[in-house]
């Protein structure tokens, strides 16, 4: 395996996992353009889906670090609103746990018929509609402080972010979307898009990675490594570009974006 190819996808990797365009669908073409498909193509997905993951990790270090039991679990016991200790965990968990029940039953129908080009370009047409749905108002006007977010609103999230499932729509689009429907600020959104990935994102890589870690071997760690780098640094630099452009932006020109790949793909892209 060439390291370029390795290069290559992880910059696709960080660039798209975080903004509103779908890591999985541009990963999927790139793949095939790239003839790098198979097994070890999705195990290698996953490794750098892991290195952008750590990105966010790392920028969102303190609210991380707010969430462990050393930072004061007990404030839920006296009803904090805030992000943090245990009811933050418990937020999370419950924006988390549809994807993973949607996930555990739908697994593999989604890797049988919706891993392909064709997929990839309806899903895309159909996040854009989405988006510019969300973005039809004026103002952006709702939740400021993700220390005030509620039970309601993490469980609909969590539900927005089961139709992220299928490749193409985009987690973080679906999720910001989401929490824009329901009454978050855009920036909010992206904010608790990039909190809310990390536990999805590592039980769905987990659970691959287990399925499919006989297909690399000791000689791979250098293809995997480089990958794994290259997300990480990728994505760092994305998800802070993308919430400073958020102060400004709305998300159409990435709906637009998506609208005009779309018909691209399903014309001219080698169907995989």
């Amino acid at each position: 395996m060439l390291l370029w190819t390795a290069v290559i996808l992880g910059i696709v990797e960080g660039l798209t996992e975080f903004i509103p365009v779908s890591s999985t669908g541009h990963l999927i073409l790139a793949g095939q353009l790239l003839h790098f498909q198979g097994t070890t193509a999705k195990t290698f997905d996953v490794v750098i889906q892991l290195g952008a993951i750590l990105a966010v990790v790392w920028l969102y270090r303190e609210r991380f670090q707010a969430l462990l039991p050393l930072s004061g679990w007990e404030t839920f016991a006296r009803k904090s609103r805030g992000l943090k200790g245990l009811r933050g965990c418990l937020l999370l968990g419950l924006t988390t746990v549809p994807a993973l029940v949607v996930g555990k039953f739908a697994y593999g129908g989604i890797k049988a018929h919706l891993f392909n080009a064709t997929s990839v370009a309806i899903a895309l047409a159909v996040g854009a509609v989405g988006i510019l749905w969300a973005e039809r108002g004026e103002k952006d006007q709702g939740l400021v402080a993700l220390d005030n977010l509620t039970w309601g609103q993490a469980l609909a999230i969590g539900l927005f972010q089961c139709l992220s499932m299928w490749p193409g729509i985009s987690r973080a689009g679906a999720t910001i979307v989401g929490g824009m429907l329901v009454g978050l600020k855009r920036k909010t959104a992206a904010e608790y898009s990039f909190l809310a990935a990390v536990p999805v994102m590592i039980a769905a890589s987990g659970y691959d990675f287990w399925k499919t870690r006989a297909f690399f071997t000791a000689s791979d760690l250098l293809f995997l490594g480089v990958g794994f780098v290259v997300a990480f640094l990728v994505a760092y630099w994305t998800v802070a570009a993308f919430i400073r452009l958020l102060g400004s932006w709305t998300l159409k020109p990435f709906a637009w974006y998506r609208i005009a790949l779309a018909p691209i793909i399903l014309l001219f892209w080698p169907e995989g």
